[in-house]
């Protein structure tokens, strides 16, 4: 017999019924849906679990006819913008505001669905999204909605969008003879901005990072140097394209890190050091990284070297210090990586001159089995 007012009944079978209705959000139609159990109080327990779901979803539904996807972004970039890196805020802001906020910013969470979300990766007749690009926004999208369910503008939307083929990206790196080159370029008449090209080649530094080097970050006695702090420029919210010189923390919690200095390196530094300015390479203020980069980039044309990338650099160094037996748990720690995969997989780039000396070694080992000396 059934309990009055409860909607739940024992059935023949000896199982307990529960009934309860939901209303279908494409139809409006209320529909039944059954729990069941073995006994009475099992049954009302899961019937009244059930009945919660129902009103959260209803809650849901309420909100998310209400609210749009642009309101729940901004919300979003408020909360990144007090929690996060200013830089990551700007970087988020960026992405949605060109890529997504034209797309589907206007679309209420009621009518949002994964086929308005994968639009946004769709782009004009020959033109197209780089897959850096698609994961970024992907990462924005998803940071969003994850944010609209905690909020219950929206339950769990699942898109998919379209896979490019990853183009393998050579990575330059300055091999024996470049490197001769450039170095007694920046040796001959030197000057501190010379010295931070070598500076970058003998430990690894970003650009951002030699450009917001200060003299207290080194410390002589010791021969340290400690990475606190990178710069970049960034566009200014409100203000158009205008942009400005963000100096802040480095790229991530294990960027910050000490770095032991050579001798040579140590004393170079120490003898340029005359007391004026905070700042290594620039004085009273950050270097202007794009204005360094030109600087090498000039370094590289009279040295005779083919134009590349400032991080070329730093590919150099890690390439040097396995070259030299360094091992890569150090080098990790060096470069400022979070695991050591990430130096392997990117930027250890054996020369010919290495491999050719591995084979020669085989070539020996080989030997010794036929008594050859």
């Amino acid at each position: 017999m059934s309990r009055r007012g409860e909607n739940i009944r024992k059935r023949k079978d000896g199982r307990w019924e529960g009934r309860y209705s939901i209303r279908d959000p494409h139809t409006g139609c209320s529909q039944v849906r059954s729990v069941y159990a073995r006994s009475y109080g099992e049954v009302k327990e899961k019937l009244y679990k059930a009945r919660q779901s129902v009103k959260s979803i209803s809650k849901k539904q309420s909100k998310s006819s209400k609210v749009c996807f642009h309101m729940a972004a901004e919300e979003w970039l408020s909360v990144i913008c007090s929690e996060k890196k200013h830089s990551t805020y700007v970087k988020y802001r960026s992405v949605y505001k060109k890529y997504i906020q034209e797309k589907v910013g206007g679309v209420l969470f009621s009518e949002l669905d994964s086929e308005a979300l994968a639009g946004i990766f769709q782009m004009e007749e020959k033109k197209f999204l780089s897959n850096s690009l698609q994961n970024s926004i992907s990462c924005v999208i998803n940071q969003i909605l994850d944010y609209a369910v905690s909020q219950h503008y929206s339950s769990t939307i699942n898109y998919s969008r379209p896979r490019r083929r990853k183009e393998p990206r050579l990575t330059e790196v300055l091999n024996l003879s470049e490197q001769t080159r450039l170095f007694h370029y920046l040796y001959d008449e030197m000057d501190i901005y010379k010295l931070g090209i070598i500076v970058c080649i003998s430990t690894g530094l970003r650009l951002g990072e030699i450009c917001s080097l200060k003299w207290d970050d080194i410390d002589f006695a010791d021969k340290t140097m400690c990475v606190n702090t990178t710069v970049q420029r960034m566009s200014i919210e409100g203000k158009g394209t205008r942009t400005a010189l963000l100096e802040g923390e480095p790229k991530s919690i294990f960027s910050k890190r000490e770095i032991p200095l050579s001798d040579d390196l140590a004393k170079m530094l120490h003898d340029y050091r005359t007391g004026a300015g905070e700042y290594v390479i620039n004085k009273n203020k950050p270097m202007e990284p794009r204005t360094y980069q030109n600087k090498f980039h000039k370094y590289l044309q009279f040295a005779g070297i083919k134009k590349t990338n400032f991080h070329t650099l730093r590919h150099t160094f890690a390439t040097n210090c396995v070259n030299g037996g360094v091992d890569i748990k150090s080098l990790s720690e060096i470069l400022g990586h979070s695991d050591v995969k990430i130096t392997l997989n990117r930027y250890i780039h054996p020369t010919e001159e290495v491999k050719r000396k591995y084979m020669n070694s085989l070539s020996a080992i080989y030997g010794q089995f036929l008594g050859q000396q």
